[in-house]
């Protein structure tokens, strides 16, 4: 009996280690279970850090193909350390009975974000939106609100982005009138469009109803101005877009960022004063070398640094697609690169894969790792 006990009480001690030791580390690649075990279903998300806690919203999927539907909604876990991480409920949930809801059931929710707004101590959420049964033609955006970072979320509105205003560095072409051989919608890839961008003008086509907002993120910049950065015209051009002092509808000022470079995932951050984009190609669920660039500032000039990955498997972007930059707080100089490996087949399935970003001059670089921490 005391054999039995003793046998039981060293499984318990090497359980406690090896908690111990997977709890402080990251695995990239690897299945991430949250509180309860589960492997943690925040897909294309993004990270809030609020009053000592991390906040990690993304799509929540099931199990098959229809999984690449929004079937639940938006999922959210909370974390102290951000290697461990507890299991917050959903916290925007889809409407499952009206069939004409903007985030009915079965729509397309994709890349949800969270920022706070010190002004009017609101939790604004943002997300690219295609309508139930539209398939990619909707894109827009849509928003949602809460008083707390685990939600609920109200459901707000969805709408195209800056209907009726030009970007700040528009060019002549745009303003004239589109040529009526200029489809209302191509298939939204690379490679759709019969020409250059800027000659078929789909800013101009898309002027009065609204820009096209697919593959988006967030930022706040230290003076507390918010900015939504997202693919645009037929996926071929980002634009940054300035928010409302509210972060809940769009300014009417932005920036046409890369026109003609089909960039997706991008995301947003700020190191030393300059601004940084780390995005991928559009290829779509299959990875590909990501990109990157630096601006001295958000409406400025953007200069290409090429891939930031390196060494094997650099080519795939480690096999995954930017999702975020994380700013870990309390740690000079550290910002970690969050990416998705999707599975489309099974979405449920796919993995998470971060990395510490190293800069080298003013270009980040990922480097490969099997397993790291902080």
């Amino acid at each position: 009996m005391a054999g039995k006990f003793q046998f039981f009480l060293l499984a318990f001690f090497c359980a406690f280690i090896l908690k111990a030791q997977t709890a402080k580390q990251i695995i990239p690649g690897e299945i991430w279970k949250d509180n309860t075990g589960t492997h943690i279903n925040a897909h294309g998300g993004g990270v809030l850090y609020h009053d000592g806690v991390y906040y990690w919203y993304g799509e929540h999927k099931i199990a098959g193909k229809i999984g690449n539907t929004a079937q639940v909604g938006v999922g959210c876990y909370s974390s102290n350390d951000l290697y461990n991480w507890k299991n917050e409920g959903i916290a925007l949930k889809v409407n499952d009975t009206d069939s004409l809801n903007d985030i009915a059931k079965g729509c397309v929710l994709e890349r949800p974000k969270v920022i706070y707004n010190a002004k009017t101590k609101k939790f604004v959420m943002w997300f690219h939106l295609e309508l139930k049964g539209k398939g990619y033609l909707a894109a827009r955006s849509g928003v949602a609100v809460s008083d707390h970072p685990t939600g609920p979320f109200i459901f707000l509105k969805s709408f195209r982005p800056n209907a009726g205003y030009w970007p700040v560095n528009v060019q002549p072409c745009h303003k004239k009138p589109v040529s009526p051989d200029v489809k209302n919608s191509y298939c939204g890839g690379k490679g759709c469009l019969p020409a250059p961008v800027d000659s078929v003008n789909i800013l101009g086509r898309d002027f009065k109803g609204g820009q096209m907002a697919r593959d988006m993120n967030l930022f706040v910049d230290d003076d507390g101005s918010a900015y939504h950065i997202y693919s645009s015209e037929e996926n071929s051009t980002l634009h940054i877009s300035k928010l409302t002092d509210d972060y809940q509808s769009y300014s009417g000022n932005y920036f046409r960022v890369f026109p003609g470079r089909y960039m997706e995932g991008a995301t947003l951050f700020k190191r030393n004063g300059k601004y940084y984009i780390i995005a991928s190609d559009c290829t779509g669920w299959d990875p590909n070398a990501a990109r990157s660039a630096v601006a001295d500032e958000i409406f400025g000039t953007w200069t290409e640094l090429g891939n930031p990955a390196v060494g094997k498997d650099s080519e795939l972007t480690f096999h995954s697609q930017s999702t975020f930059v994380l700013q870990v707080q309390g740690k000079k100089d550290s910002y970690i690169f969050m990416g998705d490996r999707w599975t489309p087949d099974n979405p449920i399935d796919g993995r998470y894969v971060w990395l510490p970003i190293v800069f080298e001059g003013d270009a980040p670089k990922l480097y490969w790792k099997d397993v790291w921490n902080l």
